[in-house]
Parts: structure tokens; C-alpha cells; sequence
């Protein structure tokens, strides 16, 4: 299995790369009855020579891709490769792209044979077993070819109990390749699924609108692995909402510190599933940061994108999360559809009067899956797709009260107007959080770049 050579832009919420843990999650319902190699091409630093390499050498009868969006290219030409050393090995594809655009990734991509809709684990265990004795028609949560047509088959039904999902095979992946300040990293997922439905985001619909929890124990029993197996201190809880469940948060963080676990950790929030007494033994148990998606600092533009919050509500999350010894790192967007210049301007006031320790502005892009996407795709709102530019660094989309070049200007402006002030910078020395600098000011040239690019 491959996660294709790829430098995204979207990394973790501490600015490092992170395990594909959907392969790990695959590779360990696999390897009880077949032989399973994951390659982490990106953090290996390994080119397609390199890929081609590694599949000569292993000589797979099936080879599986992960991609995202502006991935997606990446996984083509993985599944070329694949071809080109095993001219009857099957290339399976999945992903949330290849999950809202089964048809077109196969019809973009001929050396694909099957896509694997959504939740994967169930499927590819049925899906491999099938392949083994050549029919594979009868596999929900696919689409595949038959002669010249694409057929998909029936969705799989979700797993009632994660519980039941083995741990991923953290053995088969470069662990030692995965730090942050020095030290080991991980990823983590607690949790699946979002039951919220803002206009840009495509987890809902990726998971069926559920939310699935893990329990404390069994959570607890992947950390004391990471922990004595693998000497990993650093954890990101990679969950979209760690803590929408209170009492479930809680009683992780009881048992982290009842366990005497010595790690520190990072997680996303809403800003309305917080309280006081919860972010208190979150700091407890080793939270150190915690990633709040505010998006928008107008309270018009919350309300159009389905965010389900208001600004006061971040007001007093960043408040009590702050208070409790924990750093904030905000995620804005701009561009929304009903964007103008002076929302955006009140976004960016919005974040430094938060007084962040961190934040990440990104330009909305509409994703496959997304509210937004079917709306822009609709009225005819896409300015490409090509989906390489889909990173977030540049406006792929027609917006009434902003032209692509008011974006860039006023991202480039959110990005030097929060990072560079004097406050920021002497609490960043001061706590001699360098990589966290180093990560500031790459996500900054990051848009300086993709602007100096656009223009020559």
C-alpha cells in the first residue's frame, strides 16, 4: 500500500508530517492471512524512481493508493507505475476524492481497476478475498470496471463499534521518521465522523453524518503501545472533534493521568464543545494545543456557512483554553461565497484580538463532497479543475465580492498582520519554541511564493 511522493501544505496541527493511518488501519486487517508492505513515500523523501523501486522489489499482486484532492495526480502516476512493473497486478484507489468522484477518477485514470468508497477497512478485507478468486461484483462500497462501463455497487455500511477496528500496524511503518521538536510522533484516531454540515467540509458526508467513539480503554490501550513499543511522547488526537463527546474526553484524560502516561498532546475543538472543567484535565493529561476551527470572524458569514457557532462562542473558548495553560492555534478561511473585503478585514481583526498563540489562514476551496462544490459546480463558479491547485494556497473558485487577486492580497495581509508583531515574536523566543517559528514562517512564504509564481 502507498501514500504517493506528495509535499502537502495541509500537514498536522504542529506543522509536521503525519502517518497515513488509513493504510496502517488497512494493513492490520490484512496481514493475518496476506503479506502487506506500507510504503509513507513523503516521508521518506522517496521520488516515483524510488516507488518503482520499492514495487520491483516486492512484486505485489495488488497494489492500494491513498490520495487526497490535490494529491490525486500523485496517485495516478503511482498506479502507472504499478502497471508498468506488474502488467496484471490490481490498483485499488481510495480516499475522500476517489470517494465523491468514483466514475471520474477510473475515466482519468485507466490504470486504476477499483475504488474503494468511504469507510475501507470491511471493504478491502472482502475485496481482497474476492480478487483472489477473480470476481468482485458482489463487494459493496465499490466502483469498478466492467468491459467500457463503471459500475458501482452499493455503499458498505459503517462500523457500528470502532472498537472492534484493529489497532493500525504502526510496526509496518519509518516511526522513527515522524517528529516533532526532536522527538517521536504520532497520530491517533479516537473517533470517526462529524455530525455537523458546514458548506465546506466533506466529513459529514464522508461518515453519513454519524459520530462513532472510541472508548476510553481502548484508546487508552493504543497510547500505552505508542508510548512503551515505540517511544512516542508526541500524540495529535486527529479526530475532527475530540471533544464532542465531553464525558468521553473526560474520562480519557482521567485515565491518562490515573495511568501515569507521560505524553503531551494536540487535538481539534469546536469552540462549543468546550468548558472549563473539561480543557482543566485536558491540560492535566498533557494537552499542550489544541486546534479551534473559528473560520470567519463575522457572524454573517457563520450563519451562511451552516458553522452552527457564533463569535462570542470562540471569544470564550480561546478564553478558557488559554487561561487553562493551553495554546490555540485558529483556523480561518477566506473566500467564502458571501465574502467581501470588509468581512474578511473583520476576520483578520477578529483573529488578533483573540490574541492566538497561533493561526492558520487558508483560501476556501471547494472540495469533492463539499456543500460548496456541488453549488460552485452548479453555477458554473469552478476557475479550474485541475485538481493540483486544490491546496488551499489559491482561489479555484468565482467568488461575487472578490476577485482572485483581492484573495491572495488579503491572505497575504491576515498572515504578516497576525505573525509579525513584536508580541508574537518575543513569546515565541521567549518559550524557545523554534520549530513552531520555523512553521509560521513557512506557512507566510507559502503564500508569498504561490503570489510571486502567479505573476511571472
Amino acid at each position: 500500500m502507498v501514500s504517493p511522493p506528495y509535499e502537502s501544505n495541509v500537514k498536522s496541527i504542529v506543522g509536521v508530517s503525519s502517518p497515513p493511518i488509513g493504510l496502517a488501519y488497512l494493513a492490520s486487517v490484512l496481514r493475518g492471512k496476506h503479506h502487506v508492505k506500507v510504503l509513507d513515500a513523503n516521508v521518506l523523501g522517496y521520488s516515483f524512481d524510488d516507488v518503482r523501486r520499492e514495487l520491483r522489489g516486492f512484486y505485489p499482486d495488488v497494489v492500494g493508493i491513498t490520495s487526497v484532492t490535490p494529491s490525486i495526480y500523485h496517485a495516478y502516476h503511482v498506479a502507472k507505475i504499478a502497471k508498468d512493473v506488474r502488467e496484471d497486478c490490481k490498483v485499488i484507489v481510495g480516499g475522500p476524492h476517489v470517494t465523491f468522484l468514483p466514475n471520474r477518477t477510473l475515466r482519468e485514470c485507466k490504470f486504476i481497476d477499483v475504488v474503494v468508497r468511504g469507510e475501507a477497512e470491511e471493504t478491502i478485507s472482502e475485496l481482497i478475498e474476492a480478487i483472489e478468486k477473480g470476481v468482485w461484483e458482489n463487494v459493496k462500497g465499490i466502483t469498478f470496471r466492467r468491459g467500457d462501463q463503471i459500475v458501482s455497487n452499493e455503499p458498505r455500511p459503517f462500523v457500528k463499534n470502532i472498537d472492534e477496528i484493529p489497532f493500525p500496524s504502526w510496526d509496518l511503518l519509518p516511526m522513527d521518521k515522524y517528529k516533532f521538536s526532536g522527538q517521536r510522533y504520532a497520530a491517533m484516531l479516537t473517533s470517526r465522523g462529524c455530525p455537523f454540515k458546514c458548506s465546506f467540509c466533506a466529513s459529514s458526508r464522508l461518515f453519513g453524518g454519524l459520530w462513532r467513539g472510541r472508548s476510553p480503554d481502548n484508546v487508552i490501550e493504543e497510547i500505552r503501545i505508542l508510548r512503551e513499543k515505540f517511544g512516542i511522547k508526541n500524540i495529535e488526537f486527529v479526530d475532527d472533534t475530540f471533544t464532542l463527546s465531553q464525558k468521553r474526553a473526560e474520562s480519557i484524560c482521567d485515565e491518562i493521568v490515573r495511568e501515569g502516561l507521560d505524553i503531551s498532546w494536540g487535538a481539534s475543538s469546536r469552540v462549543d464543545t468546550l468548558s472549563r472543567g473539561l480543557v482543566e484535565k485536558m491540560r492535566r493529561a498533557g494537552c499542550w494545543i489544541l486546534f479551534l476551527g473559528i473560520e470567519s470572524g463575522c457572524q454573517k458569514i457563520l450563519d451562511a456557512i451552516g458553522k452552527r457557532i457564533t463569535v462570542e462562542q470562540a471569544r470564550k473558548a480561546v478564553k478558557i483554553v488559554k487561561e487553562a495553560g493551553i495554546k490555540v492555534l485558529g483556523s480561518f478561511i477566506i473566500g467564502f461565497l458571501q465574502d467581501t473585503i470588509e468581512t474578511v478585514k473583520e476576520t483578520i481583526r477578529f483573529a488578533k484580538i483573540l490574541k492566538l498563540d497561533y493561526a492558520e489562514f487558508s483560501i476556501l476551496t471547494p472540495y469533492p463532497g463539499t456543500l460548496v462544490y456541488e453549488y460552485a459546480k452548479k453555477n458554473n463558479l469552478l476557475l479550474t479543475e485541475d485538481w493540483s491547485k486544490y491546496t488551499g494556497l489559491e482561489p479555484v473558485m468565482q467568488i461575487e465580492g472578490l476577485s482572485p487577486s483581492n484573495i491572495k492580497s488579503l491572505i497575504q495581509k491576515a498572515y504578516l498582520s497576525f505573525y509579525l508583531t513584536p508580541r508574537n515574536i518575543y513569546n515565541w523566543l521567549k518559550n524557545k519554541q523554534f520549530t513552531l517559528i520555523k512553521s509560521a514562517i513557512k506557512a507566510i512564504t507559502n503564500h508569498l511564493k504561490t503570489e510571486i509564481l502567479m505573476r511571472t
